[in-house]
Parts: structure tokens; sequence; C-alpha cells
């Protein structure tokens, strides 16, 4: 495969990156007290969630896609995947008649150097670090099988949730995302952070579930000076399936 028609894929994709799954899951950075959910109990170590499906389905058992009608048969057709789907193709089609330049994308900032009389330009507020300390990031984040390693290891949900909140619109938050999604959490669009049913729905219907969920506290500290970036248990919770992000696809 030539050179540019590699840089071509590299464009689309990122193109997609930005116009689809970054705007519908970086609404993250929209972390506004004014829509916080109320702090609930912190999820103690001997309180582990099971197997008990995903946000949007009645049970583990149904495997249909979210949004589909609980009702309806198997084999029946869902419209508004119907839509869905008519959709994502003209964004796709667009995206191919409209691929970005280089010169469409941020310059890149870099550090503003001090020169001094025998022109030797060093950094105004220099760090000192040690030789062996990294200058550019690993290659590695960029591989999906590295944060596949990554959600199987004992705190590696932290590192997944670390990396969705603090790489805003980049391909790691994009695979952190798909990840926790692998783990059968499912993002909340009003309150900006992630849940996980704790136990069965005690009601579920087309347009929203009730229950008692997990859901994961990205604040630092809560206003009630709680301490925050843990795992929260809130019961009778009503989670709107309107709310429910399902742009990003496991």
């Amino acid at each position: 495969m030539c050179s540019e028609l590699k840089d071509d894929l590299s464009q689309l994709f990122l193109f997609m990156l930005q116009a689809g799954v970054s705007v519908s899951l970086a609404e993250t950075g929209q972390t506004s007290r004014d829509i916080d959910l109320s702090p609930g109990q912190p999820l103690q170590p001997n309180q582990p969630t099971g197997n008990l499906g995903v946000i949007g389905r009645r049970n583990g058992m149904d495997l249909g896609a979210i949004g589909d009608s609980f009702t309806g048969s198997s084999s029946s057709i869902n419209p508004s995947g119907v839509r869905d789907q008519l959709y994502n193709l003209q964004m796709l089609e667009a995206a191919h008649y409209k691929l970005p330049l280089p010169r469409d994308s941020e310059r890149p900032r870099a550090y503003t150097p001090v020169c001094i009389a025998n022109h030797i330009h060093l950094p105004r507020h220099p760090t000192i670090t040690p030789s062996s300390y990294p200058q550019t990031q690993a290659p590695i984040v960029n591989n999906p099988a590295f944060w596949e390693r990554v959600g199987l290891e004992p705190f590696g949900t932290d590192t997944l949730f670390y990396a969705f909140y603090y790489q805003q619109n980049t391909y790691q938050q994009y695979l952190a995302a798909k990840e926790l999604k692998k783990q059968s959490w499912r993002y909340h669009k009003k309150y900006n952070t992630w849940f996980q049913r704790h136990e069965e729905p005690k009601v579920a219907t087309d347009e929203y579930e009730q229950g008692t969920y997990v859901y994961f506290d990205f604040h630092i500290a809560n206003d009630d000076l709680q301490h925050g970036w843990c795992q929260r248990i809130k019961t009778e919770f009503t989670f709107e399936y309107n709310y429910l992000e399902d742009e990003l696809l496991v």
C-alpha cells in the first residue's frame, strides 16, 4: 500500500473519530456541576457487581442492540437501526469527499524558549528530569491490544477512566471507552459519567430502567468535601435511555 493511500486512510479515520465518536463521547468536557450526580455510597471491595447484562437490555441473555424494542421478535426490523445505518453511510460518504488536509489541523503548541547572549535556547520554565525520562508518547498507547490488556489488569478500570477523562478527543479516549463498554459500563450523557448495573433492574421499559447502579464519581472532591474518583452505589436510580450513549459500537 503506497504512503499516500495510508495517509488518506489515516486522515479519514481521524476525521471520523473527531466528527463522530469524539462528539458523542467528548461531552465529558462539559463537566459542569449544574448537572452533577448527587453522591451515593462508595462501592466497597466486598460488593462486586456480577454479570447482570448491560444497561438497555432486560438481562444478560438478551444480546440485541441497545435501543431495540424489548417486545418485538428477533426477526423484526428496527426502524431506528435502519435510520442509523443510513446516517452512518451518509457520514462515511461525506468524509470520503471532504478529506481533511494537513493545514486543517492545529499548529503544534511548542514551548516558548528563552534566547540568551551566547545563543543557547532554553525553555522558559525548565524542569530537571533524568535522561531516561521519556520525551515522547510511547507508540504502544495507540495499539488496541494494549488497551485490551489494560482492561484485564486488577486496577485497569481506573486506568481506563483516567484515559477517558484526561485524554479528551484522542484515539486513546476512544479505545478506553470501547474497553469500558466491554466491561458492561454505559455512558450517561447528562451526568457525563459511566454506569453499570449492581443488580437486575426492578423496572425495565422501552424508555428507561430503574434499580441500583454503580457509577464512577470522576470528581476529585465533591461539594460536600467527599473524596471522589471512585465507584459509588446509587439506589432507586432511573436510567433514561435517551441519555444513553449508543453510537460507539463494541
